[in-house]
């Protein structure tokens, strides 16, 4: 009998060892696998039984969360959302999220190990840590002023604060309210269906995620490597410049919407946007000091981030002669998000020295503790300071009796460049409207902000369209709106 209750009990054990063997496996080896398993429901109910971390803009949440009493409980909420949906993105139950709600999930769900009272609390505990907060770098009066002055045009605003790189408005129309994809109703999927299928592409974030032809605001690039390069020396001398220009290696020749361009000064030049003056220069310049400065300024970065991605804007490095002396007045290939733009522009406002674009000031707990802060950092050095100085005056000029008066801002000083992009088959679509500028108080040591505006008004007369006339005024109550805050 004591031999039977000894193999019973051995078997005894064995089973139990076996129940521990197969628990560890399901709890630690597979536990990954199981989480990520579509079919278990079990992490979706406990992201969604408390509210989400809010958004912040002027220290103000712009999103909010509401308790459904369904078992996703909480859906997430949107104020201002169409002002503020490229900066946010969405949060929903069904299809995810996007910008600073997916860069930022882990603070805003608050499954960041940051967010734990201690090290390794989560692990121990099993607790679930309160949603934080995701402070931004927006400043609502400019991001309202840009909202406001694209007014549901197709079209897009960055603004950046050239000193740091904060970025103070993220604009893109038109545009939509995330908060219709909250939620796990019919409508959501209704909703998802109508703005997917939209013509308009309201989801689309055009400042950072779309690309451009930049037209003649290209020109402050191809400015900056000709000076750098020592092509031009004297901003004031006369260019070997011909009116009409054959583009090399072609019958094709070039000509400008206005008079005096033939051998026209790079400063004429530059304020009256003489495309010849520039496809030239962008030649005689050549490919490898072109290329070079315009990835200074920040094209071809594919690795950008806000902390969003950003695509990447375009500067060929491998074109002919008739090719570069197109890309340097914006056209060709070239193609550029209004942030970089924003960016080449705030270079210029800051002696050259391009600064890294961030939307995020810093990251809390839900009771205000900092998590993380983003400080400023740079990039690169664009062009020389000294360049830099002499693009600040053309641009100056530009604004004062030039092409670009509409931006111009009583007591400030403010520099600008017109652009309008040709596009299309044969370039018959409506051109794009570009304007990109810097403002600086008359009682301030240096420019507060940086602007770039794109304006592609497919209603629009092809005649009337023009970044003096489109974009210029908006970038104006843009720069107004930043130099009060």
């Amino acid at each position: 009998m004591t031999r039977y209750i000894r193999h019973a009990a051995a078997f005894c054990a064995l089973l139990l060892i076996a129940l521990l063997v197969n628990a560890t496996r399901v709890q630690v080896v597979q536990s990954d696998a199981l989480d990520d398993n579509p079919a278990n429901r079990r992490g979706a109910i406990v992201r969604f039984d408390q509210p989400r971390g809010d958004i912040v803009v002027d220290d103000r949440p712009v999103t909010g969360s509401k308790d459904t009493g369904e078992q996703l409980r909480y859906e997430r909420t949107y104020k201002n959302g169409p002002l503020y949906a490229p900066v946010t993105g969405f949060a929903s139950q069904v299809y995810g999220t996007t910008f600073l709600e997916n860069a930022e999930d882990d603070i805003l769900s608050g499954t960041d190990p940051m967010l734990a009272p201690l090290p390794l609390w989560n692990d121990i505990t099993r607790a679930q840590n309160p949603g934080g907060k995701v402070v931004t770098t927006i400043k609502s009066a400019v991001q309202q002023a840009a909202y406001a002055g694209l007014g549901g045009k197709k079209g897009a605003v960055a603004a950046i604060e050239p000193s740091t790189g904060k970025i103070l408005a993220l604009v893109s129309t038109p545009s939509y309210d995330p908060e219709r994809l909250s939620g796990t109703s019919r409508s959501v999927a209704d909703s998802w269906a109508e703005l997917n299928g939209s013509s308009a592409k309201p989801m689309l974030n055009r400042a950072i995620r779309q690309t451009y032809p930049p037209g003649s605001t290209f020109k402050v690039v191809t400015a900056a490597a000709a000076l750098d390069a020592g092509v031009v020396t004297d901003l004031d001398a006369a260019t070997k410049s011909p009116n009409p220009y054959t583009l090399p290696g072609t019958s094709t020749q070039l000509t400008n919407e206005v008079d005096g361009c033939t051998n026209a000064s790079l400063r004429y030049a530059f304020e009256w946007s003489c495309n010849t003056v520039f496809a030239k220069l962008g030649v005689d310049t050549g490919l490898s000091d072109m290329a070079g400065t315009a990835r200074n300024f920040g094209f071809n970065d594919s690795g950008l981030k806000i902390p969003s991605s950003v695509a990447a804007s375009n500067f060929d490095t491998s074109m002919d002669k008739a090719q570069l002396a197109l890309s340097a007045i914006g056209q060709y290939d070239t193609r550029a998000t209004p942030l970089q733009m924003a960016m080449v522009a705030a270079a210029v406002a800051n002696g050259g020295s391009v600064k890294s674009p961030y939307l995020v000031d810093r990251t809390t707990t839900r009771d205000g503790d900092v998590v993380d802060t983003t400080g400023t950092k740079t990039l690169r050095q664009a062009m020389n300071p000294a360049t830099a100085m002499q693009l600040r005056e053309m641009m100056t000029d530009v604004v004062e009796e030039g092409t670009g008066t509409n931006a111009a801002i009583p007591g400030a000083t403010v520099g600008g460049k017109t652009g309008t992009a040709q596009h299309g088959i044969d370039n018959s679509g409506t051109p794009y409207a570009w304007f990109v500028s810097w403002a600086q108080a008359a009682d301030s040591g240096e420019p507060a902000v940086a602007v770039a505006v794109v304006v592609e008004d497919a209603a629009a007369d092809r005649g009337d369209i023009s970044g003096g006339g489109s974009a210029a005024p908006i970038a104006k109550a843009v720069m107004e709106a930043a130099l009060k805050r």
